[in-house]
């Protein structure tokens, strides 16, 4: 390779790196003036490791289930603050990246964060669908109007979450949201403090167990995977947050 070659190729490689630095500014600025929070990594940090960490669950989630497809998706976490909101929404977000008909349904009816997440308002939402005040339609809201992702946050908070939770309206709206969307993913409470999650895992195909890697006990997952399966729930596998050595703070 000649000087003249090298020096050329190397401005190339200097103005790529221009290029992808101006881009990733102009997403963080993108989602800064959305109203996401910066816990939506895929959405701030496309290129970031994190992001890619996504991607990569994305596609265990869409090919290693060919013969039985998971379109019901519970996201769970032994304990509180684990991460399970956060997974959920950016699971949501790459799966909608890839051309995914994606709904996010907040469960969490004692602690609803979802919404702050995507930086939306929590007036209505769920807890109105499912006492028929109103339509899916007229409930979900559209975060990032460029993908196939509607979101539905939890609405008012209701006095009875598990007798909500374990209504048959639940089961008949899970039912029409199945053959409506190609991933339906229902962020919920811890599942070691409340009894929420058990019922909601007996309405989905699968669970994602979320567990924070500093702070999570092997007891509290082991505990947490025994109630799962007691109920016949389909335990997908984990997906560990705060993991040290890494420049983003998951996977």
């Amino acid at each position: 390779m000649t000087r003249r070659n090298y020096e050329a190729q190397q401005a190339a490689l200097t103005q790529q790196r221009m290029v992808g630095n101006e881009q990733a500014t102009l997403q963080r600025e993108e989602a800064k003036n959305s109203g996401t929070s910066a816990r939506l990594i895929t959405v701030s940090e496309p290129a970031g490791a994190a992001s890619e960490a996504y991607r990569s669950l994305r596609t265990s989630l869409l090919y290693t289930q060919v013969d039985r497809p998971t379109k019901v998706l519970l996201v769970t976490s032994a304990g509180s603050e684990e991460g399970k909101t956060t997974v959920c929404a950016n699971l949501g977000v790459v799966l909608a990246q890839a051309g995914k008909n994606t709904l996010i349904i907040d469960c969490d009816l004692r602690r609803p964060a979802v919404h702050k997440v995507f930086g939306l308002r929590n007036i209505a939402g769920i807890v109105d669908i499912l006492a028929d005040e109103r339509s899916l339609s007229e409930s979900w809201q559209e975060p990032l109007p460029d993908l196939s992702l509607k979101v539905v946050t939890a609405g008012p908070l209701p006095p009875n979450p598990a007798e909500l939770l374990s209504s048959r309206r639940l089961s008949q709206f899970l039912a029409e949201v199945r053959s409506e969307f190609d991933y339906v993913l229902i962020d919920s409470p811890p599942a070691r403090l409340v009894s929420d999650p058990i019922i909601l895992a007996t309405q989905g195909d699968g669970v994602l167990l979320t567990l924070d890697a500093q702070t999570t006990r092997k007891v509290d997952v082991r505990r947490t995977v025994r109630s799962l399966t007691t109920v016949g729930a389909n335990v997908l596998g984990t997906v560990m947050t705060n993991v040290k050595g890494t420049k983003q703070a998951y996977y």
